[in-house]
Parts: structure tokens; sequence; C-alpha cells
């Protein structure tokens, strides 16, 4: 957390509509839409993040029996379907950098870099990465790199795909700053 107190796994539930399509993965973020629901945030979208995708629940159409996965597979006909969010604004997240991260770069606003495909079906866990060029002051991009991760196997800013430590910049629940890069 950003206030130094330790994580709790703390989650909300938020509802994806029935049918929803495009798939959602564990470690995605995810935005509002109107209706009450979510669905995953791409690479150039606008709009809020609610947080983090860390699973679903529903009713399984076919086998009607109760379902829990780390990904919404998308095209689902349930009623039911319940995303799980980690959306408390000063959680710390630590993602991947799909480059070499330069460190003069830290407290700089951030956008995604959607991989593909954007996630695994077998693991459900998102492929998602923070994008080293992105970097600038501009206050809509969705993430903020406040430090490096303190993994010694992620944390070479010399190398490719150095992890950083996050926070969500363009959050729902709280506005967005400014970045230092």
């Amino acid at each position: 957390m950003l206030n130094g107190s330790p994580f709790s796994n703390a989650q909300n539930r938020y509802r994806i509509a029935s049918g929803a399509t495009g798939a959602i993965y564990q470690g995605d973020l995810v935005r509002l839409v109107t209706g009450g629901g979510i669905v995953r945030y791409t690479s150039g979208d606008t709009g809020y993040i609610a947080g983090v995708f860390n699973g679903c629940f529903y009713t399984d159409p076919t086998t009607k029996k109760p379902t829990f996965k780390n990904y919404y597979p998308g095209g689902v006909a349930a009623s039911d379907i319940i995303a799980y969010i980690v959306d408390a604004p000063e959680t710390v997240f630590e993602i991947q950098a799909n480059a070499a991260f330069p460190v003069a770069d830290l407290f700089g606003n951030f956008n995604i870099a959607d991989q593909s495909p954007v996630g695994s079906t077998d693991s459900g866990v998102s492929r998602v990465e923070l994008s080293v060029t992105s970097g600038a002051t501009t206050i809509t991009l969705p993430l903020k790199a406040i430090d490096i991760s303190q993994d010694p196997e992620n944390s070479d800013v010399a190398s490719t795909n150095t992890n950083v430590l996050v926070i969500i910049n363009n959050h729902a629940y709280r506005a967005g700053t400014n970045g230092f890069a």
C-alpha cells in the first residue's frame, strides 16, 4: 500500500454484463462502463480505472455449475457474472516493463502495452506490460511509476522487462496527478 501498510488482499465485487465480449485476465486493468459494469482497459483507452482484475465467478450456462476462474473468457451468457477487483486507490502493484526502465523515469506516468495474446487461458494471467516509451507528465495516463521491484531477479534497470512498482494514476476513486518524467 502507498501508505506503508501491508496489502490485505482486499477486493470488491463488480458486475460484468451477460454476454460481454472480450476476455479479461488476472492482472488486467479494468475500467467502469455505463450500466454499472466493468471491461478490460486497453492501451489507448480513456476513462477512469476501477482497479486490477483478480478473477470472476458465474454460473456456467452449459454445465449449470458455479464457476470461479482467474480470467473471464468473454461471451458468457449468464446473469450472475461477478468480477473481483483490487480497487483501493493506494494499492501498489508490480508490473513488467516492455523494455529496460530508466530510474530517471520514476514518478512519471505511463500507458500500458498490450501483448498478443493478451493473456493465458491456461493460467488466466494477463500479459499486459508497462509501456516504457509512453512515459510523460500527462495526467490521464493510467499508471504512475513509483519504484523499481525489490526482487533481485527482476530489478535490473539495464535489462529488458524490468519490474516496476506502480499505482493507478487515473483511478475512479482518486484523481490522477501529473507525472515528473
